[in-house]
């Protein structure tokens, strides 16, 4: 059976929080629709996803479920976001009522592949202006004789370093490789091999 979900999101004012909800609840009782749950949070957009609870949502919508929030801004940080994020949806099947901008995208509605199409051309112009904006920044630092990249030799940090002196230990132990990674409980050991390698833990503890 479909469901209604509403994504209630605020930076800081929690007060916002509840007029955001009175303002969807009020629409449902005009359009006769039952919200089924409410995800709501206060964090701020720059948070990853996750912390905005954003895929938390996904994995809750499925085919036919309709999703409502009061404005695009809160589904995303940046135009690209929300435009990724509706195409997502749209791909799930699901409907999605934006009520201040007096939005209801349906899969199949004509209306609705209008402005599906016109998603799909912002975002694509998104990532082009993005991609512009780096080449030519990239492009006068370069004439400015500004060297890009990091330093050569510079070691980039990594998911092994927290288990550094634990590796560093079992090499002292003369463990190959493949029993570190077994014992670390990793899937493969060619990341960790490599980790080793760039830095030269083999010399340091031969």
């Amino acid at each position: 059976m479909s469901k209604t979900i509403a994504y209630i999101r605020t930076s800081t004012d929690k007060q916002d929080l509840n007029n955001q909800k009175l303002e969807i609840l009020e629409f449902a009782r005009k359009k006769n629709l039952i919200i089924n749950d409410f995800i709501q949070l206060s964090v701020s957009s720059r948070k990853t996803t996750k912390d905005r609870r954003i895929d938390e949502m996904m994995d809750s919508l499925k085919d036919a479920d309709t999703l409502i929030v009061t404005e695009l801004s809160r589904l995303g940080r940046s135009t690209a976001e929300v435009i990724g994020l509706i195409n997502a949806l749209i791909h799930k099947k699901v409907r999605i009522i934006i009520i201040r901008q007096n939005m209801d995208i349906k899969q199949h509605d004509m209306a609705s592949k209008v402005m599906i199409t016109m998603f799909s051309l912002f975002s694509e112009l998104e990532r082009d202006l993005i991609s512009m904006r780096t080449k030519e920044a990239l492009a006068n630092k370069k004439s400015q004789g500004i060297k890009l990249g990091k330093p050569k030799g510079t070691i980039q940090k990594s998911k092994f370093d927290n288990d550094l002196d634990k590796i560093k230990e079992l090499l002292d132990l003369g463990l190959s490789v493949r029993k570190i990674s077994k014992h670390l409980g990793l899937s493969t050991h060619i990341g960790l091999n490599n980790y080793i390698n760039k830095r030269q833990l083999r010399y340091q503890n031969s």
